[in-house]
């Protein structure tokens, strides 16, 4: 064996070392499945198994777009608030900080982390429901950015190919829904491959699916209760960033027990979580904290998500997506190659992609996978006349 050699198997088995210091309730590399093997295995890997996995999402064209992608408020010209890029970096912290106290695998949460949210659409929760509306309106199924998340990563991305994540990444992702609360997290073991597609099938069929699912490890329920403490203070702290809300509006009875202020409440909820899940078999809140919590997501709900003055423009929105929509439906109806769902999309995918996917599900792949820019620009090229200049000739 070369000098070399003997170097990496000495870091694979110090990786193997490491993982036996995991909860006995961790999901460990060696569990990880894959649908295809790597040329390089995960067992001879330098990177172990969902580490691997964290740089295939890092490295993806769908991850690069979270960069100019809305979280909650779009359409304010303010750097200081959260965008989608920086939601997913929250989320995988504060995931990874809980589970190195509870003895997880921080590879596997870091994973699902930044891949949870690939799949959202431009104007973020708005654009995802009016996509849902146009799938249903025209009889293609339904949208939700959970189950576009796995589409990109397992059909999409690499022109087609996919990223061959295992089965435990995928499912945490497919499982995320952040919305729904709950005080007891408790995973949905001995999931298969085909279990997980019929899981996955049904989110594009049937409407509102996604909210009965339950990751398959303790990892991806970390990850699920992350995204909640992620956007639940900081939203506030960007809804008074941009006078939305005062710090003052946020109920007494929820302050009491949280605080009023990010770091605070980030602080009060991963504690409690910590102290009422360690060494048991599921993650919980404490009954007064979970209270409180449900508090402050239906002050959320009312004071900003819902909040009439940030959804002024909510119509013109949905014009823009119906009408790119039925654009680009003419678009390949015609074999427009130079529309940009051509140049962009799908002049890269392969025959099983553009020979077998129906062509109104190809428009919501390439409208989903947009930046809120590119979005706007592509509006702007085909309904907003253009200047001809000062003058026609020279």
């Amino acid at each position: 064996m070369s000098q070399e050699n003997e170097t990496f198997s000495k870091i694979v088995v110090n990786n193997l070392k490491r993982e036996k210091q995991f909860s006995r309730r961790a999901c460990k590399s060696y569990k990880g499945q894959r649908r295809v093997q790597e040329k390089v295995t995960d067992k001879a890997n330098l990177r172990p198994t969902f580490f691997h996995d964290s740089d295939k999402i890092m490295h993806s064209s769908t991850y690069a777009r979270y960069m100019d992608k809305t979280q909650v408020f779009s359409l304010l010209e303010n750097d200081n608030i959260t965008h989608r890029a920086l939601h997913v970096q929250f989320v995988s912290k504060i995931g990874r900080d809980i589970g190195r106290c509870l003895g997880l695998n921080e590879d596997l949460i870091e994973a699902i982390s930044l891949g949870h949210d690939i799949g959202h659409p431009p104007y973020g929760h708005d654009g995802e429901q009016i996509l849902n509306s146009i799938c249903q309106k025209t009889d293609i199924g339904t949208f939700c950015h959970s189950a576009q998340s796995v589409r990109w990563l397992m059909e999409l991305e690499s022109e087609g190919k996919g990223l061959n994540l295992t089965l435990q990444v995928l499912d945490g992702i497919l499982a995320h829904n952040g919305e729904m609360l709950n005080r007891k997290y408790k995973p949905a073991q001995q999931k298969t491959w085909d279990g997980f597609w019929d899981e996955y099938q049904k989110c594009l069929q049937i409407n509102g699916h996604y909210k009965k699912l339950f990751p398959m490890t303790l990892e991806g329920c970390v990850v699920r209760i992350s995204d909640v403490i992620a956007y639940i203070g900081r939203d506030i702290e960007d809804a008074i960033t941009i006078k939305l809300i005062k710090r003052k509006d946020i109920p007494k009875q929820i302050t009491k027990t949280l605080g009023n202020t990010n770091d605070q409440i980030i602080h009060g909820l991963v504690l409690d979580l910590i102290h009422n899940s360690y060494d048991k078999p599921f993650l919980s809140f404490s009954q007064d904290v979970f209270t409180a919590l449900k508090q402050l997501k239906n002050f959320n709900y009312k004071s900003i998500y819902n909040n009439t003055k940030i959804k002024t423009q909510n119509q013109k929105i949905k014009n823009m997506f119906e009408q790119l929509f039925n654009e680009y439906c003419e678009h390949i109806k015609n074999s427009n190659q130079n529309s940009a769902i051509y140049q962009y999309f799908l002049r890269h995918m392969p025959p099983t992609y553009t020979n077998n996917t129906p062509l109104k599900w190809k428009v919501i792949d390439f409208i989903s996978g947009m930046t809120d820019d590119f979005f706007n620009n592509q509006f702007q090229q085909l309904f907003v006349p253009t200047s001809y200049g000062y003058t026609i000739g020279k």
